[in-house]
């Protein structure tokens, strides 16, 4: 079987080098629910790893080709997985099975499939949950690939035996060039990755690609303030905005409070009033306008819609209340970007805006740090209280004169400490929170628990 003719719904048996990663995971549930026998490496357990051993993978966190299978039909690997890696470098120098990435076999499958691609440096998860909850919910029907756990579901993959796939496309490494989508969503197109891209203009410039190879018949929903909006294809495409009248979709009508999102839509397939969804910020509800786009292009009644967007509950680690109390609130996210924890703060100070707010961040990357750490200061410095961590490095070696202090001393709030994960829990000792926010995209979370335990048994 060979890279080129591979048919992936053939693939009886397949092996993840990486299969702990959000996105690798999805991939690994797709493949046990078309009946394939999934086994994989990681290099530590995790919560998620541990619910795919649930489901029925073998998993192993020890890098060893004695115990890599050589009887699979597949081999999958994440680009986050170096190249020195044993078990990595064994199937390609002793093993005729092909060896793709992740994204080379949503290729493959994306090919062979009605596709719903969703792009964007940030924002695309919720979207992406949010379009595959309404059309699961609906009744129309997908099998989607999420970079988030949606709480719905508790998990990242929703499946079914439909044609459509709409699946997350990550701008990292490139990888959503090898899209072909028949729908696409773009939802921004920020600095990011100059790892990869080395300038914001070669990030329009793919952004802008990407938008050429959605198909000619097909549609494009984006963002109406992006930079490379002039510059789109000549095909189907609408715009969508929170507050912009002139975006083909828009909000109004907009209420929230801590606990839900009310609002009505304009839209020109119809407006779409009194929705309501339980979820807060006024961002959620304009990534839900993204998904509307795409659900009434496919046809979803706005009664459907409605019904799917009430019952919507959120991703984890996206604006996730860990406590919710009179006194005291602990809210989690995921926010890595700058315009992240802009629109993460923005979201807070609007639901307690008499109350101090202080946040924990974790800066995720070396080159990230390097690229972004005034942009880092200037949005860290408008909370009331800053703690600022270690950078958690994930697929980076250190990088020389790049550490946290980078953004620490451009911080311009006398109201900043600077420690490591180890002495997080005695910083947190004897402080007074109102709202504390615990931000990053590394491994913040699992302090989450003995976090959650000092603030409510100081």
């Amino acid at each position: 079987m060979s890279d080129n003719n591979l048919q992936v719904e053939q693939v009886k048996k397949v092996y993840f080098i990486g299969i702990g990663g959000i996105g690798m995971s999805a991939l690994a549930r797709y493949f046990l629910f078309r009946g394939a026998a999934v086994s994989g490496y990681d290099r530590t357990p995790s919560i998620l790893t541990q619910t795919l051993t649930a489901e029925g993978m073998l998993i192993h966190y020890e890098d060893n080709p004695l115990l890599c299978p050589a009887d699979v039909d597949l081999v999958v690997y994440t680009p986050a997985i170096p190249a020195s890696h044993q078990e990595l470098q064994w199937y390609r120098t002793h093993s005729s099975i092909p060896v793709l990435k992740r994204s080379e076999v949503l290729q493959l499958l994306t090919d062979q499939h009605y596709t719903i691609a969703i792009a964007g440096s940030h924002g695309k998860t919720s979207v992406t949950s949010m379009t595959a909850h309404i059309l699961h919910h609906s009744g129309y029907g997908c099998t989607a690939f999420v970079g988030g756990i949606m709480t719905n579901y508790n998990a990242n993959f929703v499946c079914s035996n439909t044609d459509v796939i709409v699946v997350e496309a990550d701008e990292f490494d490139r990888s959503f060039l090898r899209l072909n989508p028949n729908v696409a969503v773009i939802t921004a197109v920020d600095t990011d990755h100059l790892d990869i891209y080395g300038s914001q203009e070669v990030i329009e410039a793919t952004f802008l690609q990407f938008a050429t190879q959605v198909k000619e018949d097909g549609y494009l929903v984006v963002k109406s303030t992006i930079p490379i909006l002039q510059r789109l294809p000549e095909r189907l495409y609408n715009t969508y905005h929170a507050q912009n009248s002139d975006a083909d979709y828009c909000l109004s009508d907009v209420n929230y409070d801590d606990t839900h999102l009310w609002f009505s839509i304009q839209s020109p397939l119809g407006n779409i009033e009194h929705l309501s969804l339980p979820k807060s910020g006024l961002h959620n509800a304009e990534n839900a306008l993204a998904a509307i786009a795409v659900a009434q292009y496919l046809g979803v009644s706005s009664d459907k819609i409605k019904a799917a967007v009430s019952t919507f509950t959120g991703i984890k680690r996206r604006f996730e209340y860990i406590i919710r109390q009179e006194n005291l609130v602990l809210i989690d996210d995921y926010a890595h970007h700058p315009e992240e924890i802009r629109t993460l703060l923005h979201a807070v100070r609007h639901l307690y805006p008499t109350q101090k707010v202080s946040i924990v961040f974790q800066p995720h990357l070396y080159s990230r740090t390097k690229d972004l750490y005034r942009e880092f200061a200037a949005v860290l410095q408008t909370a009331d209280e800053i703690i600022l961590l270690d950078i958690y490095p994930a697929r980076e070696l250190p990088i020389d004169g790049v550490t946290a202090d980078l953004i620490f001393k451009h911080i311009d709030n006398p109201n900043k400490i600077s420690c490591t994960k180890q002495e997080l829990l005695s910083q947190l000792t004897d402080r007074t929170f109102e709202v504390l926010l615990t931000v990053g995209a590394g491994d913040i979370d699992t302090y989450l628990p003995a976090i959650s335990a000092l603030l409510q048994n100081p």
